[in-house]
């Protein structure tokens, strides 16, 4: 699946995040996103990681093989980067 595709489907679900997207073997299949998002706020780590997975729907069982996900509410991202 080709990133832009991947970030489409991400930002109809998220339309604030603030999202970096890496395809880590070239291959569109195997991707690394950082997301930062409001709606993140007040949920678990797992709760924030099924909201991405939701967003991706089928595109979890098949052209994405593999997600490392970093989720972060602009507050935490704030304090992580230093911003």
């Amino acid at each position: 699946m080709a990133p832009e595709s991947v970030r489409r489907l991400l930002l109809a679900a998220l339309p604030d995040a603030d999202l970096a997207l890496v395809d880590l073997t070239g291959t569109e299949d195997h991707y690394e996103a950082r997301i930062v998002s409001q709606a993140f706020e007040g949920k678990t780590l797992i709760e924030q990681h099924q909201l991405v997975y939701r967003a991706l729907g089928d595109a979890m069982h098949g052209p994405i093989h593999a997600l490392a996900l970093k989720t972060y509410t602009p507050q935490m991202w704030a304090k992580v980067s230093g911003g």
